[in-house]
C-alpha cells in the first residue's frame, strides 16, 4: 500500500477526454465456453471503449480525417446510417467538439440503441428493413437524402470510407499481434463493413501469412451466399458488398444463424460473465467451429465487438426470445398444436405457408384459395424459403376480398398489395397454447415462428382439434 506521505512523488492519471480511452482493449480467454476444444481460445474484448464498441476506433478516426479535409466545418452535422454503436462512437466524438448528429437506422434495432443515441443529443431516423439498398426509405437512401438536404452536413460513410479499416489496420491489428506475442494462428470476426476484418487482418497476414482470418456471416447476408434477406442479429452481416471489405484476406467464411448467434452470446454471458451482444454470438459461434479440429498449438482469437446492456430487450429478454421462437416455455406450446395439425395432414398436398406477393394480381391470390381450399394468403415480399419474420407484409383473406370484389369486381386485377390486411399476429413455437389463444381472440390465425422464420399458420380450428384430442372421452 502507498503511504500517502508518498502521494507527492505519484503522477496524475487524468486522461483529457473519453477519446483518449479508445483502444487497447484486453485479450479475455474463453475458459468454459472452449473448454471442449484443443485450442486456446481467447476473445478482444471491444465493450472496454468509453461507447461500448469497436465502433469507438474508426468514429474518432474518420472524423479526424474529415476536419483535417475541410470536409466538415465547425458547427456541422454528422449524418450516418448505423446499428447503433458507430452512431455511439460519432456521438461522443460530436459531443467533445460541437457537432450535432443524425443517425439513420433500421426497424430492426432494439429501443434501448435509439434511446442511448438521444441520450447522447443525437436526433434518431428509423427506416424500416424489408426493402432493397436503393428503396427511397431504406436507411441508406434516407441518409443520402438527409445528407443533401442539412446545411454542413457530413457523413462518414462508413461503408466506403476507406479510414475504417485503416484504423483497424493502426490500431486493431498491432494490438492482437502484441497482446497474443505473435502466437496468434487464428482470427475470427464478424463482417459488416468489413472494416474490422480487412484492417486487422492486413496486419496479421503481414505479420505471418499463415494465420488464417475466418468471417462469420449470419444467414442471409450477402458475405456467405445469402441475397440480403432479413435476420435478426444486428450489427453485422449485409445486403450488398461494401467496398471497404477486402474478401481476398478472409480464409473462410462461417454461415451462423440467428438461433445460433443469440445462443452463444446467451451462454458467454452465464458461462464467462461476459455480457455481450448478438454480433458477437455469432462471432463465437463460428470461432467453435473454427475451432473443432485444432490442436493445442494453435491460438484462436475471436473479436467481440460490444456489449449486451444494448440487447436487454431482446436476446436477454425471456418473453421476447420465445415470441420469435428461440425458447419453449413449460406445458402445452404452438409447436404441439402445429405437430398435431402436421400429423393430421400427412396426406394433405396444401403447403403449410401458401404464400403471394404484394405485387401479384387479387386474382391469382382468388385462384390459389381456390385450388388449395384455403381461406387466406400470406402476403410475402419473398417467396423463397425459410421466410423472415420481416418479409411478411399482410394478409390477403377470401372473405375480405370476396366483399371488396361484390362491390367492385375489377378489385381483383389490383395488385395484391392495395388489398391485403394487416398480418397475422405472430406466435412463437414455444409460446404457450394460452397465448396462441389470447391472439386468436382478435384473429381468426396466427403464423408460429420458429428461430425468427415463420413455419406454419395455426386457426382457432386447429386449437380445438388439439384440445378435442388432449381431453379424455
Amino acid at each position: 500500500m502507498t503511504n500517502l506521505s508518498d502521494a507527492r512523488d505519484l503522477q496524475p492519471e487524468i486522461v483529457d477526454s473519453p477519446l483518449d480511452l479508445i483502444g487497447n482493449t484486453p485479450l479475455v480467454r474463453l475458459r468454459r465456453v472452449g473448454s471442449e476444444l484443443n485450442c486456446d481460445l481467447v476473445a478482444k474484448v471491444e465493450m472496454f471503449n468509453p461507447g461500448g464498441s469497436i465502433k469507438d476506433r474508426p468514429a474518432v478516426a474518420m472524423i479526424d480525417a474529415a476536419e483535417a479535409a475541410g470536409q466538415l466545418v465547425p458547427g456541422g452535422t454528422i449524418v450516418e446510417p448505423t446499428s447503433g454503436n458507430t452512431g455511439v462512437g460519432l456521438a461522443i466524438v460530436a459531443a467533445q467538439r460541437g457537432y450535432k448528429c443524425v443517425f439513420v437506422m433500421s426497424d430492426k434495432m432494439s429501443d434501448e440503441k435509439i434511446s442511448l443515441l438521444r441520450a447522447y443529443g443525437a436526433e434518431v431516423v428509423v427506416c424500416p428493413t424489408a426493402v432493397p439498398p436503393d428503396h427511397p426509405d431504406s436507411y441508406y437512401s434516407v441518409a443520402d437524402r438527409l445528407t443533401e438536404e442539412i446545411p454542413n452536413a457530413y457523413r462518414p460513410n462508413q461503408y466506403f470510407n476507406p479510414v475504417n479499416p485503416d484504423e483497424h489496420e493502426r490500431s486493431t491489428g498491432p494490438e492482437i499481434w502484441r497482446q497474443t506475442a505473435g502466437k496468434i494462428t487464428h482470427f475470427v470476426a464478424g463482417v459488416g463493413t468489413g472494416g474490422t476484418i480487412t484492417g486487422v487482418a492486413r496486419v496479421l497476414k503481414k505479420m505471418n501469412p499463415e494465420i488464417k482470418v475466418i468471417a462469420a456471416d449470419p444467414e442471409g447476408s450477402v458475405f456467405s451466399g445469402g441475397s440480403g434477406r432479413p435476420y435478426l442479429v444486428e450489427g453485422v452481416g449485409e445486403d450488398f458488398w461494401p467496398p471497404t471489405y477486402d474478401m481476398r484476406l478472409v480464409d473462410q467464411t462461417i454461415m451462423v444463424s440467428d438461433a445460433d448467434s443469440f445462443a452463444a452470446a446467451r451462454r458467454v454471458t452465464r458461462e464467462e460473465g461476459l455480457l455481450i451482444g448478438g454480433s458477437c454470438g455469432t462471432a463465437v459461434h463460428a470461432a467453435l467451429i473454427a475451432g473443432a479440429d485444432l490442436g493445442p498449438e494453435h491460438l484462436m482469437v475471436v473479436l467481440l465487438p460490444d456489449s449486451g446492456r444494448g440487447y436487454l430487450s431482446k436476446i436477454y429478454n425471456d418473453d421476447w426470445m420465445t415470441r420469435y421462437g428461440f425458447l419453449i416455455s413449460d406445458g402445452p406450446t404452438a409447436g404441439d398444436v402445429l405437430g398435431a395439425k402436421r400429423s393430421v395432414a400427412v396426406d394433405n398436398a396444401i403447403p403449410e405457408l401458401v404464400l403471394i406477393s404484394p405485387d401479384e394480381p387479387a386474382r391469382r391470390g382468388f385462384a390459389l384459395m381456390r385450388d388449395l381450399g384455403v381461406s387466406q394468403l400470406i402476403v410475402s415480399i419473398s417467396k423463397e424459403l425459410p421466410l423472415a419474420a420481416k418479409e411478411v407484409s399482410g394478409t390477403l383473406s377470401e372473405l375480405e376480398l370476396m366483399d371488396k370484389a361484390f362491390r367492385n369486381p375489377a378489385v381483383l386485377d389490383s395488385p395484391v398489395g392495395d388489398l391485403m390486411e394487416p398480418a397475422m399476429p405472430m406466435v412463437g413455437i414455444g409460446e404457450t397454447v394460452s397465448a396462441v389463444v389470447d391472439r386468436l381472440d382478435t384473429a381468426n390465425s396466427v403464423l408460429v415462428l420458429e428461430g425468427g422464420h415463420p413455419i406454419g399458420v395455426l386457426t382457432r380450428q386447429d386449437v380445438l382439434s388439439f384440445l378435442a384430442a388432449r381431453s379424455p372421452g
